[in-house]
């Protein structure tokens, strides 16, 4: 069973606190196994108290990050001085160091101002919550920080935005492990999104359109269910019942990124889900998923998640035969 330390700091939120556990104590493998062990702890095995204002007991503390598979940092809201250069206090930078090399390392929202202050993201991509841009930039100029992303997988080391965002980042984790069956499923048990990608934009102007403002939401819906079909703007445009201008401008605006990129990243996902539970051949899974051709869907795949589509499906089933094919 994977083991997954989520590390508690002083002023941590309870619901970023809570993620790890919720999301990966869903993930189930067909017989209903748990896949994930969780476990909170603190750096030195004392309870600490929550911005909330209650205390948080625990049971363990940085053995469980020397011994762990991955360590998930929630954010805390009483670190400041990490914000203006200061060093780790001697018990978290302890710990920190006694995380086994090789371990996955994951932050959520300003989790990531620990990862680099211990200089784990010195060089690396990563991002945080966008209001904290300006002052994460000023306190680790060597971070290649993108603040314009939900999370950044880095292969070791995952960051992602805010509250939300961190479920993303858990269903991700999940999904890069055991695939988008699994991951989906635990996904409907918390009853959230199953997929956004990492790319899309963190913060969207209008979430939720004023009441006597047309949306794209129907036509988002109308789209998933012809994914396989050609679906160019005009047409999407023509369904909303909107110009073209309004509903390129009206998408971006709800979903944080062009009707392309999201056709895109939705025809990649359908496209993953058939490539883990099918033993249809690429080919086949190309023209079923909206990119036309095997080529095409071989090109889109190795410049998202940089494998091919039959190296793809090995990592999900690697005793199938499947056609080799297409």
């Amino acid at each position: 069973m994977h083991r997954v330390a989520v590390l508690a700091l002083e002023g941590v939120p309870p619901f970023e606190l809570g993620i790890p556990s919720r999301v990966f104590g869903n993930a189930l493998d067909e017989d209903g196994n748990l896949l994930y062990e969780t476990t909170v702890c603190t750096a030195d095995g004392q309870p600490v108290t929550s911005d909330a204002g209650f205390v948080v007991a625990v049971t363990a503390g940085p053995e469980a990050l020397a011994a762990a598979d991955t360590v998930i940092i929630p954010p805390t809201h009483a670190m400041d001085e990490l914000a203006q250069g200061a060093p780790l206090t001697p018990a978290l930078k302890a710990a920190i160091a006694g995380i086994r090399p090789g371990t996955r390392l994951v932050s959520i929202c300003t989790g990531s101002y620990v990862l680099a202050a211990a200089g784990l993201l010195d060089g690396r991509p990563a991002t945080t919550h966008w209001m904290k841009a300006l002052e994460f930039r000023r306190a680790f100029p060597r971070v290649r920080l993108d603040e314009d992303v939900l999370f950044v997988d880095d292969g070791d080391i995952l960051t992602s935005a805010g509250v939300a965002a961190g479920v993303d980042l858990c269903l991700h984790l999940i999904r890069r492990d055991h695939g988008s069956a699994v991951a989906n499923r635990a996904a409907r048990l918390c009853v959230v999104p199953p997929w956004r990608d990492g790319g899309q934009a963190q913060y969207i102007d209008r979430p939720v359109p004023e009441p006597t403002v047309a949306t794209t939401t129907a036509t988002r819906a109308w789209a998933l269910e012809r994914l396989g079909e050609p679906l160019p703007l005009a047409e999407l445009a023509a369904h909303a019942r909107m110009s073209l201008r309004s509903f390129t401008r009206r998408f971006r605006d709800e979903v944080g990124m062009t009707p392309v990129q999201w056709l895109t990243s939705q025809r990649l996902e359908l496209a993953r889900q058939l490539l883990e539970t099918s033993d249809l051949p690429v080919d086949l899974v190309a023209h079923r998923s909206g990119f036309g051709s095997a080529n095409s869907l071989r090109a889109h795949m190795r410049t998202t998640f940089g494998v091919s589509p039959m190296a793809y499906r090995r990592t999900f089933r690697p005793n199938d035969l499947v056609p080799t094919h297409g």
